[in-house]
């Protein structure tokens, strides 16, 4: 297989969530926009207190899982099940949602940096009424690989640099997710190996990055989904001033998906099953 190209930009839109928290949605921006398995991506990142000191009061999910990753920042997890865990600078805080929890993610800081990412990963339908479950990643547990040209953190997944296996903090599942935060210097450039299996995408958010593939080099928009053509493998250049950006990856469930707000299902029957749960209080029984 040839190494991957571009082959689909989706910038970000502006937007807030939560109880005002302002960021940034890439896919998930509508429903028709996304990328198989992923469902959403939030790029939130602000000085200013007002765009997230309100955070994100007590509110139910079912049928997927989130994952939080913090660059900068304090904020506190709290859920139904009795879980709570402080997400720091470089933590994952990864929420399987299942039959479903209600949680609030609130901030533990009234001023200062807060920059970040949650991604929202579909479960398959198999999957999606199954226990709710909270890990608390810590930054130390996210294993930081050298590569040519800089550094990858490894949140998910495996990959093989010069012929030795990396495993990141979390492995497995069905949908076989990779997430890595890439860091390269001043005009270097890697190469990582990324299965013909999954489907994959870039967000740029620091510097300046080109895709080099085949068809020769295609520079990436900032604050956007750089969506991947087929291929086993990636080729990242930086900019002058290096740059930083997520590598996301995943095995396609290939399923209907109806989505209402926080709930995902396959079907509209199961959305008003689960709008019933719900009200009734059996959501998380």
């Amino acid at each position: 297989m040839p190494l991957r190209s571009l082959k689909q930009t989706i910038p970000a839109l502006e937007t807030s969530d939560g109880a005002g928290v302002r960021i940034k949605r890439s896919i998930g921006q509508h429903q028709n926009i996304r990328l198989d398995p992923f469902l959403m991506l939030d790029e939130f990142g602000s000085d200013q207190p007002q765009d997230y000191i309100a955070g994100f009061p007590s509110h139910p999910h079912r049928g997927f899982e989130t994952v939080t990753y913090m660059i900068e920042g304090h904020m506190l997890h709290e859920d139904h099940l009795g879980n709570r865990g402080n997400l720091r600078n470089g933590g994952v805080q990864w929420m399987t949602a299942g039959r479903g929890i209600v949680h609030s993610e609130m901030p533990q800081q009234e001023s200062g940096q807060m920059r970040g990412f949650q991604l929202w990963l579909n479960l398959p339908a198999a999957e999606k009424m199954k226990p709710a479950g909270y890990r608390d990643i810590q930054p130390e547990e996210i294993p930081a690989i050298t590569v040519d040209g800089g550094l990858v953190k490894l949140i998910a997944g495996e990959i093989t640099v010069e012929g030795q296996e990396h495993r990141g903090a979390v492995t497995g599942g069905s949908t076989r997710p990779l997430y890595a935060d890439i860091h390269l210097g001043p005009g270097k450039e890697t190469l990582l190996p990324v299965s013909t299996e999954l489907d994959a995408m870039l967000y740029l958010y620091e510097g300046e990055a080109s895709l080099v593939s085949d068809a020769g080099s295609q520079a990436l928009q900032a604050s956007a989904a750089s969506i991947l053509s087929p291929g086993d493998s990636v080729r990242i250049g930086a900019g002058e001033n290096g740059a930083r950006l997520l590598l996301i990856a995943g095995k396609p469930i290939r399923e209907p998906v109806v989505q209402y707000g926080p709930f995902v299902m396959n079907t509209r029957q199961e959305i008003e099953q689960t709008l019933r749960d719900y009200r009734d209080g059996r959501l998380t029984a």
